[in-house]
């Protein structure tokens, strides 16, 4: 059974006459209209586009696997093949930008995934102008020489400079991969004939990037310029610069090596780079060659009273790859080490360990301490 007295109460009280008295009315809610923001314009999208597409491209680039060795067939840096394509470039590439529906790259055109054939100079130019970054990258991986080879009287680099500011992302995206390959060359690789053709043409191109001042929007691009400089035919200037710092050591304090060594790497990069804020951007280059002068110094004195191997001087300026010899060194001949060399040195080598281990602090940090313990201190 259904006990229904709540609902019967209910209807009860409606017909009740004070019920309209007891009623509540409910309270008007005021209106408040509320207008969502209004969605970014397409202009706009583009623009943010343009701006983060590369750096985007750029981070990628440092994560992505190690580039094949560059025994990649190069028969010549400078070989001209197709006179034609350098001019031909820059109406395709303005017909397509006028385009209100073309993306900012292409990424359709790339080889199909059976097998590889190397393209000819004319494809490159043809993705250059067209945007086509996954086809750029695909010839980084497989033929990298063709990202350097001269083709009638321009490079892609220097085609996509001369194609405009439109086309400045994909210059830089150039450039990108031009640093990574230097930072991902292998030791054994760096005498080798081939390299060393590849190393020339970078330098060449490197240094164009910076004559049109790329260098503010690629941060490393002065720095990869200076180690291609030297690992291309830097050696004999690396040898001299080491003599003279040794000479500073052996002076001690005296003999100010830090000033010594600062001052030679910094006299090098003002006669290669014209531009002055291009020097500034240079700052860390600076401190990482300062430190590898001292270290290649100092180990080249205790090499007169030890028998050891050399560090070699491709080493010099690649990160810490110097202070990491020089440690693997010192920890294998320790013993001789202790009953060899002076006291001088010793503590000289201590000094140059303790402030140069770890990657906390800066190499331009880095440098002002050992400013002032080796330059301006007491000294041993």
């Amino acid at each position: 059974m259904v006990n229904n007295a709540p609902v019967i109460s209910s209807i009860l009280d409606r017909f009740s006459p004070d019920f309209a008295q007891r009623s509540v009315t409910r309270a008007r809610i005021s209106p408040d209209p509320c207008l969502p923001a209004r969605l970014p314009t397409t202009g706009f999208l583009q623009r943010e586009a343009e701006q983060n597409a590369p750096k985007a491209v750029l981070r990628q680039l440092r994560r992505s696997p190690t580039p094949p060795s560059p025994t990649t067939e190069y028969h010549d840096a400078t070989e001209d093949t197709s006179p034609q394509v350098g001019r031909r470039g820059s109406v395709s590439s303005a017909s397509e930008q006028n385009s209100p529906t073309r993306s900012l790259f292409t990424f359709s055109r790339s080889q199909p995934s059976g097998g590889w054939k190397e393209p000819q100079p004319f494809e490159v130019f043809r993705a250059v102008e067209q945007k086509d970054i996954m086809f750029l990258m695909e010839v980084r991986d497989r033929a990298f020489p063709l990202l350097l080879r001269k083709t009638g009287d321009a490079t892609p680099l220097l085609h996509a400079m001369r194609i405009g500011q439109s086309h400045r992302d994909v210059a830089i995206l150039l450039l990108g991969a031009f640093s990574r390959w230097i930072n991902h060359l292998e030791d054994s690789e760096i005498g080798l004939p081939r390299t060393r053709v590849i190393l020339k043409a970078l330098r060449t191109n490197l240094k164009l990037g910076i004559d049109y001042g790329l260098y503010k929007s690629q941060s490393d691009l002065v720095a990869s310029f200076m180690q291609t400089l030297v690992m291309s035919e830097g050696e004999k200037w690396i040898r001299a610069q080491v003599s003279s710092v040794s000479l500073a050591l052996r002076s001690g304090n005296a003999g100010k090596p830090v000033s010594t060594a600062e001052a030679a790497v910094r006299k090098f990069a003002t006669k290669e780079l014209s531009k002055a804020d291009a020097i500034a951007a240079l700052e860390d280059y600076v401190a990482n060659a300062t430190t590898d002068l001292l270290l290649l110094g100092a180990w080249a004195i205790a090499l007169e009273s030890i028998e050891g191997e050399s560090i070699p001087v491709y080493y010099f300026a690649r990160d810490d790859r110097v202070f990491k010899a020089f440690v693997d060194r010192v920890n294998t001949h320790q013993a001789t080490i202790r009953r060899a060399l002076s006291r001088r040195l010793k503590w000289q080598f201590r000094v140059l360990q303790n402030v140069l281990e770890g990657r906390n602090t800066t190499y331009r940090r880095k440098v002002e301490i050992l400013t002032e313990e080796l330059d301006d201190g007491d000294g041993v």
